[in-house]
């Protein structure tokens, strides 16, 4: 009989988890406590439905655990957020902050380990085996329904196959587990070795084009089962395992062509393959069409009755907020979100009453944003900045004065500087800037908001000490919900970070047609959906009336770096940046300048807005992939070490 064992932490997560999914107390202690601990076996797990859907819920554990964004790669890499590494303190794990510094990762104890569970990272192989194991005992039950077991089936496929490639973006080629190892096997079959990165791919595409004919199309019981997988998850799922695998970073990489099994077998393609972009199309537009027939769109404000009559500029602002901030079940744009909500609201809002001064312990304000991301946003022309014929480039620095034509963006008779001016309403949707208005934080007065105050020590949002500390005074003011109020305290409006929604989506399918055959309607048509909720004009218009570069858009090169950026500007802050960089082989083109910001603890506003340099990222060829951890290879030397460590 196989048996299995349930340790403290796995009581606490499943807890956690089961309790997030809507399961009542009494069922979670049903069954954490089906047996003594260290005493149960498969067959009582399996025994009913109930302890069967129990299990089930064990196997998105892990998953679950991905909403902390601490530990989520495509949050802390991509350089959107930096964190200080010198604090008094340490408030929170910023192990993974750390990582674009480029001296922090180790084969010893690697940051962010998902291969064997540890900083900040759960095992995933284990949550795999959790699947395999449902897999091989869902005929146990008895009372459960052909319908029920179905679906279950379906989750669980899913939930394998995504493992599987999340962990082939952090590792590469890992090796596929189709089933679990008996334990009794001989041990050079238990010794398992890395699978070339096409198969893992092509493994997770089988596992969900398997699930999503019996997953549900929509989730009838919102209350005990939002953020279990839908048909409309698995095809976005799908359609991004696709656009990855199809991606520069995997596809025909050279930088690894010479990475091998020890029996020599390559493990990366050796040429590129341009099918996988109109494979990779193909999917995207089966989850678009999926996505349509459920009536899902981009999200709009709806101004609620307790607000005043808001200023169309506000309200594209609240838009681009909320559709990130909006909770799920009210938000029709959102495909996928993990249960855990984002719990770092007081580290991305700053201080902007005499209240928050008064009571700086209670908020950090520490996730700051360099300014090579804020440069990242157009201007109002929807053109980069250095490439508006109409906005000056060179004098962006000089200081300027908010005016009565500004007054929504910015504090009218606070001076600032001109780079805060003629942006693009995304901007100031995602960006808390010294003399920036932040609407919202128990403040709903259009004509007299609250507003960001961050020269020196003595301003509301300066610094004042070593811990709720700003260090280049610009914050990611999109992960703050308009109605979170920082005051005495920090009172959240609590929202889960999406994974999916259908911009990206948009974007990504745009991404993959112009890959696999250039620009045409299509790709400008789905591209220009997401920038007219933004107020801007389609690609192939601005770039004709304001950019120095007006042919951009009608080349696959052109329109390749247009759609990029777009990416980065519309899911700036969401996790996403971090993953998009490394596939896109960018990672090392973006983390080459410096983290740079202003001089937090001048008071002057010429001084403060004198550059200065918090670090220099130091990632090389060998950070795009995550190494194997020491006892990893010493535990299984059928293993391979990550090329490059």
């Amino acid at each position: 009989m196989k048996r299995y064992q349930i340790n403290t932490t796995a009581r606490a997560w499943c807890m956690f988890i089961l309790c997030l999914l809507g399961i009542t107390n009494e069922g979670c202690n049903k069954y954490l406590d089906v047996t003594p601990e260290n005493v149960g076996t498969i067959d009582y797990a399996f025994r009913n439905r109930n302890e069967a859907e129990n299990y089930l819920f064990t196997c998105y554990n892990n998953l679950q655990q991905m909403s902390n964004v601490l530990g989520d790669p495509g949050f802390t890499t991509s350089a959107e957020i930096v964190y200080p590494n010198d604090l008094s303190e340490r408030p929170i794990a910023d192990e993974g902050f750390q990582l674009i510094r480029g001296t922090t990762q180790n084969i010893s104890n690697p940051i962010l380990n998902y291969w064997d569970g540890s900083n900040m990272a759960p095992n995933i192989f284990q949550a795999i085996r959790r699947c395999n194991i449902m897999l091989e005992n869902i005929d146990k039950p008895i009372d459960l329904s052909e319908e029920e077991k179905a679906r279950w089936i379906a989750e669980t496929k899913f939930l394998k196959g995504y493992y599987h490639y999340f962990l082939a973006r952090m590792y590469g080629p890992v090796p596929i587990y189709k089933v679990n190892q008996n334990v009794t096997a001989p041990i050079e079959e238990i010794r398992v070795k890395r699978a070339p990165v096409d198969s893992v791919f092509n493994y997770a595409v089988q596992l969900m084009d398997e699930a999503i004919p019996d997953l549900p199309v929509q989730i009838a019981n919102i209350q005990q089962e939002m953020g279990r997988i839908t048909k409309v998850i698995a095809l976005s799922v799908k359609a991004e395992i696709l656009a990855t695998q199809a991606s520069p970073l995997f596809n025909g990489n050279p930088d690894y062509a010479r990475f091998k099994n020890k029996d020599g077998e390559v493990l990366f393609s050796a040429t590129a393959d341009p099918a996988k972009w109109q494979r990779a199309a193909a999917a995207c537009k089966a989850a678009i069409d999926e996505a349509v027939s459920l009536n899902m769109k981009l999200y709009t404000f709806i101004q609620p009755a307790n607000l005043p009559v808001l200023t169309d500029s506000l309200r594209k602002v609240l838009t681009i907020q909320n559709a990130v901030t909006e909770k799920w079940d009210f938000n029709a744009e959102v495909i996928w979100a993990l249960n855990g909500t984002f719990g770092y609201q007081n580290f991305c809002i700053p201080r902007l009453t005499t209240k928050a001064v008064e009571n700086s312990t209670a908020a950090a304000g520490s996730f700051t944003v360099p300014l090579s991301t804020t440069d990242l946003f157009y201007t109002d022309n929807g053109v980069p900045i250095n490439e508006d014929k109409t906005w000056d480039y060179g004098r962006r620095f000089e200081l300027q004065t908010g005016d009565n034509a500004n007054k929504y963006f910015i504090k009218s008779g606070y001076t600032t500087i001109r780079n805060n001016f003629k942006r693009e309403v995304r901007y100031y949707a995602n960006i808390g800037f010294d003399g920036g208005v932040w609407f919202g934080n128990g403040v709903t007065d259009q004509n007299n908001p609250l507003y960001i105050e961050a020269k020196g020590p003595d301003s509301k949002a300066g610094p004042k000490d070593r811990v709720r500390i700003n260090m280049l005074a610009m914050w990611p003011k999109k992960l703050v919900n308009y109605l979170t109020v920082f005051n005495e305290g920090v009172q959240q409006s609590a929202f889960r970070l999406p994974r999916t929604r259908l911009a990206d989506l948009y974007l990504l399918y745009a991404e993959c047609l112009n890959e696999a055959s250039g620009p045409s309607p299509d790709v400008y048509n789905y591209i220009d959906l997401v920038r007219q909720r933004a107020g801007l004009k389609g690609v192939v218009e601005s770039w004709a009336q304001f950019s120095s570069a007006p042919n951009k858009p009608t080349t696959k090169e052109g329109l390749r770096e247009i759609i990029h950026r777009e990416r980065r500007v519309e899911l700036c802050f969401e996790g996403k940046a971090g993953w998009d960089l490394r596939r896109w082989k960018e990672m090392l083109t973006v983390l080459a300048p410096p983290i740079q910001g202003w001089s937090i603890f001048q008071k002057t506003n010429s001084n403060f807005y004198t550059l200065q340099t918090l670090f220099i990222p130091g990632m090389t060829v060998r950070d795009y992939f995550w190494p194997l951890s020491d006892a990893a290879l010493s535990n299984n030397p059928n293993l391979v070490q990550t090329l490059y460590w």
